[in-house]
């Protein structure tokens, strides 16, 4: 078993750099098997593509890097003639994940997934240049950086909104697979996207179980980070869950929780945490009822007794929360940040 794991497993790769948080592997590394055939688009679905001829890479200034990752950066953009701003995002090297995360950001049409306005060939051959909406708050791990740990209401807030983004998708059958506070993006209005779709898949059915190994390791669910232990496939939605669990826990205390504060991660170190270890124990007072009940129902290593989206948007710390007062809390945490 030994020597299975260790053809399987990918060399780690260190990519975040926050000051006085933990750099958290983020391995670059694609399952054998082929991604997840995806099912025609609807009409409806296919309306982004269709406007891709609007544009074109010379209409758009590059004012700033956003981000830079294993497969393509993401500009800071403005349309010369109308000022409009977007996030530029190119993908290199025509690899089939560019492809199959056009496709994606070309089906869906959510307030609460990050809008893909068109799809346009990139200068080098082969590339491919996603045209989206720019969040101008940044993702939540930005926020979190220069903000420190999120207050409750704050919290309550993108944990809804994450749920509905995560709802919608996963009812047409898309699954995200790296759900995690840098992949969640907030604007000043206190609005929370999901994005990056680099290692999401679509299923053929709802409810089938996925063997695609690929994301970030330290938000991998029990069954993704070992799935010899649970029978070589995982329920990829329950995955979602545990991933936005951590994500949720990691804004509440303000650094990657699973390990103890300044521990610098290794594979081994986050197998022990994520597949043995237990939930980090909360002060008394750090967190509600109802927010310490939400994280437990996020995070059960079996993943049949993980909560599903649905019951999470009925949860009382979500369905409960003061709506008003709570997305007040977000956009004023965002526009301190």
């Amino acid at each position: 078993m030994a020597l299975a794991r260790e053809k399987r497993l990918p060399p780690l790769h260190l990519s975040l750099n926050v000051p006085s948080r933990p750099t958290v592997p983020e391995p670059a590394f694609r399952h054998a098997n082929p991604p997840l055939a995806a099912p025609p688009p609807s009409a409806s679905a296919s309306t982004p593509l269709a406007r891709s001829s609007q544009f074109r890479l010379a209409d758009f200034e590059r004012l700033a890097v956003l981000g830079r990752g294993n497969g393509g950066t993401v500009y800071k953009v403005r349309h010369r003639e109308t000022g409009a701003l977007y996030a530029l995002k190119v993908l290199h090297h025509g690899d089939a994940a560019a492809a199959a995360e056009a496709d994606i950001l070309g089906r869906t049409a959510s307030p609460f997934v990050v809008r893909c306005h068109a799809i346009l060939p990139a200068a080098a051959p082969g590339d491919v240049a996603l045209l989206l909406e720019l969040a101008d708050g940044g993702s939540l791990d930005a926020v979190m950086s220069r903000r420190g740990a999120f207050p409750e209401p704050a919290l309550a807030e993108a944990a809804a909104q994450a749920l509905s983004g995560l709802a919608y998708l996963h009812a047409r059958r898309v699954v995200h697979l790296d759900v995690k506070p840098a992949n969640l993006l907030a604007t000043a209005a206190g609005d929370v996207k999901v994005a990056d779709f680099g290692v999401a898949r679509v299923l053929p059915r709802a409810g089938d179980h996925c063997a695609a190994y690929a994301g970030t390791a330290a938000y991998m669910s029990p069954e993704r980070f070992d799935p010899e232990a649970h029978g070589g496939s995982y329920d990829p939605c329950a995955a979602d869950v545990w991933s936005l669990g951590v994500t949720v826990l990691e804004l509440l205390v303000g650094r990657y929780p699973l390990l103890p504060a300044g521990q610098q991660p290794n594979w081994a170190a986050l197998m022990c945490a994520i597949c043995f270890g237990e939930a980090p124990a909360l002060p008394d007072g750090a967190a509600s009822p109802e927010l310490r009940s939400f994280l437990a129902a996020c995070l059960h290593k079996d993943y049949r007794k993980r909560a599903s989206v649905a019951e999470l948007l009925a949860h009382p710390f979500v369905a409960g929360r003061d709506v008003a007062r709570s997305r007040r809390a977000l956009r004023e945490l965002v526009a301190e940040a």
